[in-house]
């Protein structure tokens, strides 16, 4: 067999592409850029890829609603690891470019969110050209100064990750552009469903759940099942099921493995409770924080209950 084979958000020098090396290098794997996410979720269902890298969530924008559309609905995905990535970026332009001379930014949709208060501060006469991805406007740019055209460009400068720079060979006119100095982007590895990775006690368990239609009390339903078995919800997003007006799913990050007892009776919970139930996995924490358990709810406390409860049902009341 060869190496595996990752499908990602390219082109090179990507914040997916970053995540991706630390997963596995270029001499580990095969780095298959796509054009966006779905087409790299895409080529894991139809074999082109053993595995994606996807963004799923940042600090400043909570879920990638692509990736959580795509793992959804289809041919069944897990997420079998988790991989954080600070995000900062640089501005790009073509020699010569002066700061006080772009009102063209061209930007991945996230990227200008992230950092269009600075951008309003040191930029006020710009506009958004959006891009396929943080580094596209990047290859654009270099592609355009080889053939001597780079007037020609829908833009004056581009918001590029970091790593971009030397990549493409590129001169910043501004680095560290950011609103939030902190901001973090989650990656997971997604790939076909198989034996779930062994529990490290410092796990998450995703999950996309549908509630009962008109139904008074649904999402609290759905929200006890973990609550009385005291699984903590580390992340819980609504998105339209795509139908018809007024239905939505879940997706649902839990603090947790899949084999631990509390989880599982909660996730057994919500089998009995809604309508639809799609497990994602159940991986390793990337931050290696393991959840709080409480009185009652560790898996000996579960254990002990059920031997109990046995021993009631065959007429022992000791």
């Amino acid at each position: 067999m060869g190496v595996p084979r990752y499908a990602y958000l390219g082109p090179a020098g990507t914040f997916t592409e970053e995540a991706l090396r630390r997963v596995a290098s270029p001499d580990e794997a095969e780095y298959l850029p796509q054009t966006d996410v779905g087409s790299a979720i895409a080529a894991v269902r139809s074999g082109a890829a053993d595995y994606a890298v996807v963004a799923i969530e940042s600090t400043v924008e909570g879920g990638v609603t692509a990736t959580l559309d795509a793992l959804a609905t289809g041919v069944p995905l897990v997420v079998l690891r988790e991989v954080l990535v600070p995000v900062q970026f640089t501005l790009v332009a073509a020699p010569g470019t002066r700061l006080e001379d772009v009102a063209r930014v061209s930007a991945h949709p996230h990227a200008w969110v992230q950092c269009r208060r600075w951008v309003a501060a040191h930029l006020p006469r710009a506009v958004h050209v959006p891009a396929t991805s943080n580094t596209a406007p990047a290859a654009l740019l270099v592609e355009a100064l080889a053939a001597g055209d780079a007037g020609t460009l829908p833009f004056d400068a581009a918001l590029v990750p970091p790593g971009a720079v030397a990549t493409y060979g590129l001169a910043p006119l501004a680095d560290s552009v950011a609103d939030n100095a902190s901001a973090l982007t989650r990656f997971v590895v997604v790939g076909p469903p198989g034996e779930v990775p062994p529990r490290t006690g410092a796990d998450k368990t995703s999950l996309v759940v549908h509630l009962p239609d008109n139904e008074a009390g649904a999402l609290l339903a759905m929200l006890e099942q973990f609550a009385v078995r005291g699984v903590n919800l580390s992340r819980i997003e609504s998105r339209p099921i795509g139908d018809a007006l007024g239905r939505y799913s879940f997706s649902i990050d839990a603090e947790g493995h899949i084999t631990d007892e509390r989880m599982g009776e909660a996730i057994m919970g919500l089998h009995r409770r809604c309508p639809y139930v799609r497990f994602l996995g159940s991986y390793p924490r990337a931050d290696a924080v393991a959840p709080t358990v409480h009185v009652g709810t560790a898996d000996a406390d579960f254990v002990e209950a059920r031997a109990w409860l046995a021993r009631l049902r065959a007429g022992d009341a000791s």
